[in-house]
């Protein structure tokens, strides 16, 4: 149906409906935009929430997510995160289409309507205008047409009476022929403004206004089909992204599906695990044996058997040396350890973390002792792999002079000489203390002594401890005693006071004394090597009447050829490549 020929009489209705019309799509446009400030601000906090429980790297809670559990978390949250792109999608399309379609339409609509709206009103002012000038022709034909009557009746009033004169009578009719006359014009006025506005009224019906109405039709219409258009596409761009959200879902699900709960428990065993035996059963004590047997010998010296009870008692608990003082203490932590309680104020002690780990138990130890090899093992493949770099630097160098002096990479590889020479010590540390671990106990062998005297010092917060002076503290807080791995071995008996160089070095860089194996020597000095380096990367040197270990990167090999003399720079190169070669 056409509003031109229903609503022929009805502009300000539809004006009224065609601007509520414009503002329903702006509300509309203002939900659809709402909407989205709404997915971006879920979006939003699915991130942080995301963030917030999402593990930090170099964590404590590492542990935690080996468990199928934990992992499956891990996997629920990065599908979460999945899920708030897809939210952040929704909104960024929503907002950047629907809602910037809509309001494009929106103003498109609001000035064409404006334009017919405008149309529509000069039509109608015209037609009023032409309607005022018909009642104005209407009144003025009226008022000539009571002149005339009035006139007319006077004239005849003057024409009856016999007492009026010729000249009143004529002047009379005079005036009566000329208001008749002005009637006549007026009427003529008149029915050419009727004529001229039914004419115009009649286009106005059927020509001009249901133009315009039917425009606004038009108008109306796009508007209804734009707020259709929007809800579709509000609707498509959920359903562009449900796919992808139902594979975060399905994500969801498998993470939910790989949780073990038997795996999960064993991991408890693998990470808990002491690797203690049960406690056997405590034996008695019989302290009475060793009363009176002080006087079994009819000693009657109250001296003498003050001297025989404290040997008799001495004897009962001495220790023997050829017990490895660890095992030891493994035995008296697995007997009493469960039994044990920890001290209540807090600050009294301070635990105490050995390097060897051996405050663990042993299966915790050993897996401690397995993860810092993995680690030193990496350090030490990045120390040769910038090593190969810097041959291959040099080799450049050597080939193309005007790129670089190959001289000036020596510093750096003699730093890192003795950088790979540290860490390879650190490794063979942790060796020797892994095969302690799993049970392989080395022998007093020389490498060992050097570790153990070198790198292993003593804490000197034990020796203030209750128990004496290698009190040492266990994991729950009390204190054990025992020798104490962590006491460095005294190395001296290794020095022979004959023993004869077998060749000279000159100090490269300054070493200052670590323990009482060492030598501390300065750049530039002449030493005499008593022993070279076995691959364990120290060099045993003697200065004077001193001698002990340096780091064989600190040291440069003299040629035993007295002729000569100080050594080249092409030699030094020699030697320096001849003392990395072990690394």
């Amino acid at each position: 149906m056409s509003w031109g020929c229903e609503l022929w009489d009805q502009f300000d209705g539809l004006e009224k409906h065609t601007h509520w019309g414009l503002e329903f799509l702006d509300r509309f446009a203002k939900f659809v935009k709402e909407r989205a400030e709404i997915e971006a601000g879920y979006a939003k906090q699915l991130r942080n929430l995301v963030k917030k429980f999402q593990p930090k790297r170099n964590s404590k809670d590492e542990e935690e997510y080996k468990f199928s559990s934990s992992r499956a978390f891990l996997a629920v949250l990065s599908e979460l995160s999945d899920y708030a792109g897809q939210r952040e999608v929704v909104a960024e399309c929503i907002l950047g289409v629907v809602e910037a379609e809509l309001s494009q339409h929106s103003q498109k609509l609001r000035a064409e309507r404006k334009a017919y709206i405008h149309e529509g009103r000069k039509a109608q002012q015209h037609l009023e205008a032409c309607f005022k000038c018909l009642e104005s022709s209407k009144k003025r034909f009226e008022r000539d047409c009571k002149e005339a009557d009035r006139t007319l009746q006077c004239f005849q009033k003057l024409d009856h009476d016999i007492n009026a004169t010729k000249a009143d009578v004529e002047k009379a009719n005079n005036h009566q022929l000329l208001r008749k006359a002005q009637m006549q014009e007026s009427k003529g006025d008149y029915a050419g403004e009727m004529q001229r506005f039914n004419q115009e009224q009649k286009s106005h019906y059927y020509t001009l206004m249901p133009s315009v109405f039917q425009k606004l039709q038009v108008v109306e219409e796009r508007r209804i089909g734009h707020v259709g258009e929007g809800i579709k596409q509000f609707a498509d761009v959920e359903r562009r992204v449900l796919p992808i959200v139902g594979k975060c879902l399905d994500g969801m699900t498998r993470a939910a599906d790989a949780i073990n709960s038997g795996n999960d428990s064993q991991l408890v065993v693998e990470m808990l695990k002491s690797g203690f035996e049960c406690p056997t059963d405590v034996p008695f004590e019989d302290y009475s044996e060793v009363v009176g047997k002080d006087w079994s010998d009819g000693g009657s010296g109250s001296g003498n058997g003050a001297t025989l009870r404290s040997g008799t008692l001495s004897q009962s608990i001495r220790v023997d040396p050829r017990i490895d003082p660890r095992t030891t203490l493994s035995r008296s932590r697995s007997r009493f350890w469960p039994f044990m309680k920890k001290s209540k104020k807090k600050g009294r002690f301070k635990w105490t973390f050995c390097e060897d780990q051996s405050h663990l138990p042993p299966e915790q130890r050993r897996k401690k002792l397995l993860q810092s090899i993995e680690e030193i093992k990496r350090h030490i493949q990045k120390e040769v792999d910038q090593k190969d770099a810097l041959i291959k630097m040099k080799d450049v160098y050597i080939k193309n002079p005007q790129m670089g002096d190959p001289a000036s990479l020596e510093a750096k590889f003699a730093e890192l000489g003795f950088e790979i020479d540290k860490l390879r010590l650190n490794l063979q540390k942790h060796e020797t203390w892994l095969a302690e671990a799993n049970g392989q106990v080395q022998g007093k062998s020389e490498i060992p002594r050097r570790l153990s005297g070198i790198y292993v010092q003593p804490n000197p917060d034990i020796s203030r401890g209750s128990n004496g002076p290698h009190a040492h503290e266990s994991p729950d807080g009390s204190y054990t005693d025992e020798a104490g791995a962590d006491t460095p071995l005294d190395f001296d008996d290794e020095f022979d006071d004959d023993s004869q160089a077998v060749g000279t070095c000159r100090v490269v860089y300054s070493f200052d004394s670590l323990d009482d194996g060492t030598l501390t020597v300065v750049e530039g000095h002449v030493l005499e090597v008593l022993e070279k380096d076995r691959g364990d990367g120290w060099t045993r040197v003697r200065r004077d009447s001193s001698e002990g270990y340096v780091p064989t990167s600190y040291l440069e090999y003299i040629p035993e050829d007295p002729t000569h003399g100080a050594s080249s720079p092409d030699q030094t190169e020699t030697i320096i490549k001849t003392t990395m070669t072990y690394i």
